[in-house]
């Protein structure tokens, strides 16, 4: 997993790559222009902040960044040249996807959460969620563990009252779409114009 975002209005020229969900207790290593974020003990990489390498790498505008190969390779020379020793891959996995809700069933211990069983092509997730308008049968967007949100938040593999839920089924708001509707629930797509699995493209 590698999320990489950007944003030099506020943060100046700083690129953050994450590789893990965020610890407590932290160690962090400053090389050249490289900051490393590991767990206390130094075994689990969290994380680099890379100063000053916008322009080399060609990235414009803000929010989440997609690095391709060649950027995670002068990403690699810059590391190696650091003295740090983790090489970054290429990720090339798509964060929102169309999945159907297969089976849905109340949360033992909620009146209002529900457990569902949301394909999404290649593999079946379970996702807890909240909303009021799910049901089995419906084609809807799923955001991936892994996945940044337009409002910056990551999904995280996480629990909601103790039950095991791997990614987010969305709502036009919290996807950012245009002429989202202001009530709460999760968008519903048309069997016409989507299927599961197939890629979901954010505006």
């Amino acid at each position: 997993m590698l999320i990489a975002s950007y944003n030099s209005s506020q943060m100046g020229d700083v690129l953050i790559v994450m590789l893990h969900e965020d610890m407590k207790n932290q160690k962090v290593e400053i090389k050249d222009n490289v900051v490393q974020i590991s767990d206390a003990d130094g075994n689990t990489k969290l994380g680099y902040n890379f100063f000053g390498l916008g322009e080399a790498l060609g990235i414009k505008g803000s929010g989440q960044i997609k690095l391709d190969e060649q950027q995670i390779k002068l990403l690699n020379e810059v590391l190696k040249n650091a003295g740090f020793e983790l090489l970054l891959e290429v990720d090339k996995s798509v964060d929102f996807v169309v999945g159907l809700v297969e089976e849905m069933v109340e949360h033992p211990d909620s009146d209002h959460l529900h457990i569902t069983k949301t394909n999404i092509g290649n593999e079946t997730l379970q996702i807890v969620c909240g909303a009021s308008n799910i049901a089995e049968g419906q084609l809807v967007v799923v955001a991936k563990v892994g996945a940044m949100m337009p409002n910056g938040a990551i999904i995280w593999p996480g629990q909601l009252r103790g039950i095991k839920s791997d990614g987010m089924i969305c709502s036009a708001r919290e996807l950012n779409l245009p002429n989202a509707p202001k009530k709460s629930g999760i968008l519903v797509l048309s069997k016409d114009d989507f299927q599961k699995g197939q890629p979901f493209l954010l505006a």
